[in-house]
């Protein structure tokens, strides 16, 4: 019985040295997570930062261009014509594609709302609503003319038939009609 408890206490003492091993390990374990996350974490804090510095830096190159574009299109209004004339002159003849991508780049305005506050976003939109609304009028006073023009033009076909219908008529002379066979009326 002795022997027993003897053996016994020494399956104690090794399950319970397996045991401390273990917690140790689990402990170093743990200690290794929480340094990896640590380090993961300052890592992505980092990449964050570098991503927020990178997109700082496209949108003051952006907003530079576009006050690039915005300057020069107000010199081009200050000088008029002029400016366009040279710019026609200089370049080689544009197709009818590249004239309409043109008026349109031209007609086309960035909306700068990412930031905006409420108000700002409210005189935009109130500026894009004169804005369309300039260019219905436009359109309206663009269908009108067609129109009249198309009218125009329809009457003046009509016009040009009727007088080749009746210089047609004086060539050919007075009808004649023949009754019977030999006479004339």
């Amino acid at each position: 019985m002795e022997k027993d408890l003897n053996e016994l206490q020494t399956l104690i003492e090794a399950h319970f040295e397996s045991r401390k091993k273990e917690e140790e390990e689990l402990i170093s374990l743990k200690d290794r997570i929480v340094s990896e996350y640590i380090y993961y974490s300052t890592e992505m804090k980092t990449e964050i930062r570098e991503e927020r510095t990178r997109k700082e830096e496209e949108e003051a190159k952006r907003r530079a261009e576009d006050d690039a574009k915005k300057k020069k299109t107000l010199t081009s209004l200050h000088f008029g014509g002029y400016m366009k004339k040279i710019e026609r002159h200089a370049g080689k003849k544009q197709t009818g594609r590249e004239k309409k991508k043109k008026i349109l780049s031209d007609r086309r305005k960035s909306l700068d709302i990412e930031n905006a506050s409420e108000s700002v976003l409210r005189e935009k939109a109130k500026e894009l609503w004169n804005w369309m609304h300039q260019l219905e009028e436009e359109k309206f006073e663009l269908q009108y003319q067609f129109a009249k023009q198309k009218y125009e033009v329809s009457a003046k076909i009509n016009k040009h038939r009727s007088t080749l219908n009746m210089k047609s008529n004086f060539r050919k002379g007075p009808r004649v009609r023949r009754i019977g066979t030999n006479t004339l009326l």
